[in-house]
């Protein structure tokens, strides 16, 4: 079994294999994985890594294994009747993962999404792409919002 202790970004050293993720599998510090020529690497990072298109394991002995983002299916938004400021003001309201774009905004499927967006305008279609979602201020090395203000009606309260 090989051992990933540490990782690099777009590496120009041959990789001894590959490892295809998806956008949330990237998100990595400890976990059994397979590389896509079947062998079996424990990842045990120092801390968690967010892994890019063209990034790094590196195992014990040096050699690396190259991360590849798996396509996915997403839905592209396109601006229509509102600008695409607008909808991803929107998209960004809901904490959606969103990878922006100059003209199109690519996010995962839900169909709930979909209803919402197409009714303030927006053109969506269904595609099969990588992603590579951007992560915002509120985001870190755990799992889930990362950020301390509540939802819901609950969490404001006004003043007279």
């Amino acid at each position: 079994m090989l051992h990933a202790i540490s990782h690099s970004h777009h590496s120009d050293t041959e990789p001894f294999g590959t490892l295809t993720l998806d956008s949330n599998d990237r998100h990595l510090r400890r976990k059994l994985v397979t590389s896509d020529q079947g062998d079996k690497i424990i990842v045990d990072l120092p801390e968690a890594v967010l892994l890019a298109d063209g990034d790094a394991l590196v195992l014990e002995d040096g050699r690396e294994i190259r991360i590849i983002a798996a396509k996915e299916e997403l839905y592209e938004v396109r601006p229509g009747a509102v600008p695409l400021r607008h909808l991803a003001w929107h998209i960004g309201n809901r904490h959606l993962a969103a990878q922006i774009d100059v003209e199109r905004i690519l996010i995962r499927r839900d169909h709930v999404i979909r209803a919402m967006l197409e009714g303030l305008g927006a053109t969506v279609t269904e595609v099969v792409e990588h992603f590579q979602p951007v992560h915002g201020a509120y985001h870190s090395h755990e799992h889930g919002h990362g950020h301390a203000h509540e939802h819901g009606p609950h969490g404001h309260h006004h003043h007279d």
